[in-house]
């Protein structure tokens, strides 16, 4: 048996990984955190959710500059401080990793900076960042190794005109020219940025939507918007090939929006999704079993078939979200520390897309809905018929609730316009209640508010809003 004996190791530091980490710190496990950054954070805090925002930030300032023309008020166009842009994202995500390497001294929680490899089911190598390895025992482990970027698999991915997302918010350059693969939240955010910023942002989607799997009527909306500050958005299209060589990138179409000409763009950003990061770990070592995509089986409590072995986050499954991930290592915890706690069984976990205008659902989606026959009734809001939307000038978005036909069950919302993030917490707080419509359109909303347009949707159940009049159905 190895000489350093924990109770519980986290491997993976992570928003799944830190925050197990720190609650069975403060439940009295002894407990580490194996990691190789310098703070806890794992990729969302260092390259990915926060950085990403940050930039989106600054590219909602500039959208918002350029709008403002609408009314009267107008800005020169804006000069880009690339280094001080660099140093300013840089900073929010030193101050947030930061903190929670206090955070983690705090709690007493021993951070070793390393990659873990399983040798059984209680038994693991950590490589050191700094020197050599290290054998660790445990009586628990949580796996909470997260995701890793989707590749091609003959795309060539050692040029530096081929970027992926943790390189795109390094902001290498603003190229004038960028084609984004895939139409997904990581292609839009970043495409965005860039678009902001100056580029000329083209993306390609091989299926007929973006942001695949989303209701249209919630996509639709930022399409429009994005049709007119992206260059093109080709649709049921795809890269048939790519050569890299100099400083441009060229590519060859094929499908809806293809044509025979060669395109050529400075950079092409690859965005098609993220994969289990289960390789190479050490799971053919212990009992711990896999599906055919990677993701990593358990039960209610996140135990793999290893009983000594839990998973939580992306390695453990979709959705792929920081905070499905932290609200899972509650969940291991609880059952490791022995708690009759509840298995995990959410009703909504909610999803955003943060672009402009922002995308939000939570719950049941209409398509979903439809897939499983459930008799629903959906009902949508237009932002038009918003007081607040309209002093924003930001009348193009639309508050969606979808609710079981005869209960009038809170099953599913969605929202589409500015803040759309922020808002659609109330959604998921009235699905996992078990609220009704009347629950939602009888809790007095502040005026004038976005909130309202939740409150406004619920009384469209039964076409009683006051700023909007569903069409009466033909006897």
């Amino acid at each position: 048996m190895p000489d350093n004996q924990h109770d519980l190791i986290v491997l993976g530091g992570g928003p799944g990984g830190y925050a197990a980490a720190f609650l069975a710190a403060d439940k009295g496990i002894d407990v580490a955190l194996v990691d190789p950054e310098p703070n806890p954070g794992g990729t969302c805090l260092y390259r990915g959710c926060i950085p990403s925002k940050a930039l989106l930030h600054v590219m909602k300032v500039i959208g918002d500059a350029r709008d403002a023309a609408a009314f009267g008020v107008s800005y020169p166009d804006p000069s880009i401080d690339l280094d001080k842009l660099r140093a300013w994202k840089r900073g929010v995500v030193d101050k947030l990793t930061g903190g929670l390497g206090q955070l983690a001294k705090q709690r007493k929680v021993k951070h070793i900076r390393g990659r873990g490899q399983f040798n059984s089911a209680h038994e693991l190598t950590v490589d050191l960042v700094d020197r050599g390895t290290e054998t660790l025992g445990f009586e628990h482990c949580i796996l909470a190794t997260g995701s890793v970027p989707a590749r091609f698999r003959d795309w060539p991915t050692d040029s530096p005109r081929i970027l992926f997302a943790k390189h795109a918010l390094d902001l290498p350059e603003i190229p004038g020219s960028l084609l984004v693969v895939g139409g997904g939240y990581i292609g839009l955010e970043l495409g965005s940025v860039y678009a902001a910023l100056g580029t000329k942002v083209t993306v390609v989607e091989m299926l007929d939507s973006l942001l695949p799997g989303v209701d249209r009527d919630l996509v639709r909306p930022l399409h429009r918007r994005l049709s007119g500050i992206f260059e093109g958005i080709h649709l049921e299209t795809k890269v048939a090939s790519i050569e890299t060589g100099g400083k441009r990138v060229r590519v060859q179409f094929e499908g809806k929006g293809a044509d025979d000409a060669r395109k050529q763009y400075d950079c092409a950003l690859v965005a098609i999704g993220r994969t289990a990061n289960s390789r190479g770990i050490g799971l053919e070592n212990t009992r711990v079993a896999t599906n055919s995509r990677g993701f990593v089986e358990v039960d209610d409590k996140r135990r793999t078939a290893e009983p000594s072995i839990y998973a939580i986050g992306d390695v453990a499954g979709e959705p792929m979200l920081a905070h499905k991930a932290s609200h899972e290592g509650r969940v291991a915890v609880e059952a490791i520390a022995g708690e009759k706690a509840a298995g995990w069984d959410p009703r909504a976990i909610p999803a955003v897309v943060f672009t402009d205008p922002e995308v939000a659902w939570a719950g049941l989606s209409e398509q979903q809905a439809k897939q499983q026959g459930r008799d629903v009734q959906v009902v949508k809001f237009p932002w038009a018929a918003s007081g607040r939307a309209a002093t924003l000038n930001r009348s193009d978005g639309v508050s969606k609730l979808i609710v079981d036909a005869e209960s009038k069950l809170v099953l599913g919302a969605g929202i589409t316009g500015a803040n759309a993030g922020d808002l659609i917490a109330e959604a998921v707080l009235a699905i996992e209640m078990g609220c009704v419509a009347d629950d939602l359109r009888f809790s007095i909303h502040p005026h004038p508010t976005l909130s309202e347009t939740l409150m406004e949707s619920a009384a469209l159940i039964y076409n009683e809003s006051p700023h909007f009049l569903l069409p009466r159905r033909k006897s």
